[in-house]
């Protein structure tokens, strides 16, 4: 029987929880360092004390940086067995997370099934599931029904959920006067847009935080405050519009913690590479070391199809300048809803984003598997080398499609190979190269 209500109450009066030594010891950190991290708010544990099965991790920008997968069915793609595949999938290819952006059909039963068979965090975004939850258009929903779809995932187990309560009244005229490239490009936060815009009402999730803070309270729900202001092209990166956001998450997260709530704070979107860094210490700044959950960043707005790869790039920068958690982007980003080709290599994508920022921050003993691939390359041993790599499955299927004449080499140098000339050169062998 627990006695405590969030791992943020737990960790404030002392107590290490069965999450926070699970983290501890996959960190190669301390319980007591871990505790005292989630106490400060640095560090977040987003564990629903209903998701019984989930294997514990921790986000924080000294941790390692974990990734975030979203999936789920839309009007066009329906079928959820397929996309439970999907989602373990994801987790055995390193996925820490998996965001429910489900958006058709009777949501519960799958959303259910992921809490109670999935041992990754799982996030959903509230808002989204107003409109298909009641089946009502968007401007005939009250501020009631927003806030009872929150605790309706609370009580289904739910880890993290995003809410958009960082735009108010305000951001429309801010909108308008500003007059952005790409306006709002966060869905969650064009709905809350559209909705104020169509009743003339204030946002329901700033509104009424303080009763939001009671349901995460209640069932240990992480909160992840949405950036509805992110921006969706290059131009409108680090404007007045994100960076007044980012100011009210700022004060939104420390409200939470005075409810001993957790918080993540969402970041960008699409961003030229010399913002990034910049724009990752501002928000250490301004929301006090809240760990910081970026899509990408994208750092240029030209490679549909490719997006993965400039979402990487943008990753790796932030993720070494202090964000902890990449939300993936797959090849299909802005032009389908991805399969699961798309899955994967929006994964490995991510997750090579996070290593290499890991290493530049030297996460303890986040190289040690860069220096054991460094030992089997320079012995040759391709077996050793499968066991290093992030994904062998792709890289013994291209030594088989392309097969050297002789095993110790590849089919790029053959006997020219520079590590087997060292080798026997070092060895005093004779080197036959014709």
């Amino acid at each position: 029987m627990r006695n405590y209500t969030t791992q943020m109450d737990a960790a404030r009066r002392g107590l290490i929880t069965p999450e926070m030594k699970a983290v501890a010891a996959k960190e190669y950190r301390t319980e007591e360092e871990i505790r005292a991290l989630v106490a400060k708010g640095q560090v977040v544990i987003c564990a629903n004390r209903l998701h019984t099965c989930i294997d514990p991790n921790g986000v924080g920008s000294m941790l390692r940086t974990k990734i975030n997968v979203n999936l789920g069915v839309s009007r066009d793609c329906k079928d959820y067995d397929a996309e439970m595949e999907m989602v373990m999938a994801a987790v055995d290819l390193g996925a820490e997370a998996i965001m429910d952006l489900s958006s058709h059909g009777n949501t519960q039963p799958f959303r259910r099934k992921l809490t109670s068979e999935c041992p990754a965090m799982i996030g959903t975004v509230p808002v989204y599931d107003s409109v298909i939850h009641y089946q009502r258009d968007l401007a005939t929903l009250t501020a009631r029904d927003f806030i009872d779809v929150v605790r309706l995932h609370a009580e289904d187990g739910v880890d993290f959920v995003t809410l958009h309560c960082g735009i108010t009244r305000k951001t429309i005229e801010q909108i308008r006067g500003h007059k952005r490239k790409m306006n709002i490009v966060s869905r969650g936060g064009s709905l809350v847009f559209a909705w104020m815009c169509m009743t003339g009402e204030e946002n329901p999730f700033y509104e009424y935080y303080d009763e939001i803070l009671d349901i995460c309270r209640e069932y240990d729900v992480t909160i992840s405050l949405g950036d509805a202001c992110r921006p969706g092209c290059l131009a409108d990166g680090g404007d007045v519009c994100q960076i007044e956001e980012l100011v009210r998450l700022g004060e939104l997260t420390e409200r939470a913690w005075k409810k001993d709530v957790q918080v993540m704070v969402e970041g960008p979107g699409h961003m030229p590479m010399d913002q990034i860094e910049a724009n990752m210490k501002l928000q250490q700044t301004i929301c006090r070391g809240a760990p910081f959950y970026v899509l990408g960043p994208i750092v240029t707005d030209i490679a549909p199809g490719y997006d993965h790869i400039t979402s990487a790039i943008g990753g790796a920068i932030a993720a070494a300048s202090g964000a902890a958690f990449l939300c993936y982007v797959t090849p299909a980003e802005h032009l389908a809803l991805p399969n699961v080709d798309d899955v994967k290599q929006g994964i490995i994508a991510s997750r090579i984003a996070a290593h290499a920022a890991d290493i530049a921050k030297k996460i303890p003993h986040a190289r040690d598997i860069d220096d054991r691939m460094g030992e089997a390359r320079q012995r040759l041993d391709w077996e050793a080398q499968w066991a290093c790599a992030l994904d062998p499955e792709t890289a013994k299927r291209i030594r088989d499609e392309r097969k050297p004449e002789h095993e110790d080499t590849c089919s790029m140098c053959g006997k020219f190979c520079a590590v087997r000339s060292m080798n026997k050169a070092l060895g005093g062998e004779y080197i036959d190269i014709l």
